[in-house]
């Protein structure tokens, strides 16, 4: 008598592999929850706040498609103006040795951490009509930056360029001097090096520097409407039109900023292969 075929056994299912340092303390994971509750909550009731008719109505007006319009256009004109003058200035913080390069990556910060009215008050006394340079062009040219498209240009570069030069910065840093010592060897200039070489190696973290700069500008305010007003269609971008209208329609308000939200996440989604990843 033969005996039965045993049964196959089944494919073993994913295990999750355990921690090899043990578990997380409570002592960690606790605040660590809170504090993602911090960020989170708000942003969830804000959406669910938000009447999807009172959306649709905010989207159909001409003075939010205007602000709208001109945040996309200013904050795009400032990245074009971040990537002429930023990259040279990340290049030369990164490959350049020259007294004084802590200082002046420490100048480049400090609009990061300037409150954004006195970022206004700063350009104000700068390119004003009475300012150090404002006076001079306005003599010359008969132009003047406050109250115009262009200021609105000239106070998100100033908020944003920090935030592209130290990224790009990073990036060339990660790509590392070695390519550029090899193309010397070979005889590359070095302007021949950072084109051909030093640019297509970090060009994922520019690219990502620049997303993320126009992110900071598209949300900028203080500086905006100190140094520019905020007059409709000129100079009134999505930010100081939220602020207009708090104190006249709540709902207006909630849809512009669910926009704007939504702007934010298409952004990080931009950068998903950068910062969301997975180890």
């Amino acid at each position: 008598m033969t005996d039965p075929t045993p049964d196959t056994p089944a494919a073993p299912g994913p295990r999750r592999r355990r921690d090899p340092l043990g578990r997380a303390p409570l002592l960690l994971t606790v605040p660590a929850a809170l504090g993602l509750l911090i960020l989170v909550v708000p942003l969830v009731t804000m959406v669910a706040a938000t009447d999807p008719a009172s959306l649709v109505a905010a989207l159909g007006r001409d003075v939010v498609r205007e602000a709208l319009w001109l945040s996309i256009l200013t904050s795009t004109a400032a990245m074009v103006i971040c990537l002429v003058v930023g990259l040279p200035l990340a290049w030369v913080l990164a490959r350049v040795g020259f007294p004084g390069r802590r200082l002046v990556r420490s100048l480049v910060i400090v609009p990061m951490v300037l409150p954004p009215v006195v970022a206004g008050v700063a350009l104000r006394t700068a390119f004003g009509r009475s300012g150090l340079l404002g006076e001079p062009l306005l003599g010359l040219t008969g132009f003047a930056f406050p109250y115009t498209t262009w200021g609105v240009v000239l106070a998100h570069v100033f908020v944003a360029l920090p935030f592209v030069v130290i990224s790009t910065e990073g990036a060339l840093r990660a790509a590392g001097p070695g390519y550029d010592d090899a193309a010397a060897t070979l005889g590359a200039s070095r302007w021949l090096t950072f084109r051909r070489v030093t640019v297509p190696l970090a060009l994922p973290g520019i690219a990502a520097a620049l997303v993320l700069g126009w992110a900071r500008s598209l949300g900028e305010f203080g500086a905006t409407i100190t140094f520019n007003g905020n007059y409709p269609g000129l100079t009134q971008t999505m930010p100081t039109l939220i602020y207009v209208e708090r104190q006249s329609d709540a709902d207006a308000v909630l849809a512009l900023s669910l926009v704007m939200l939504l702007v934010s996440v298409g952004v990080l989604l931009a950068l998903r292969d950068r910062w969301l990843v997975t180890a």
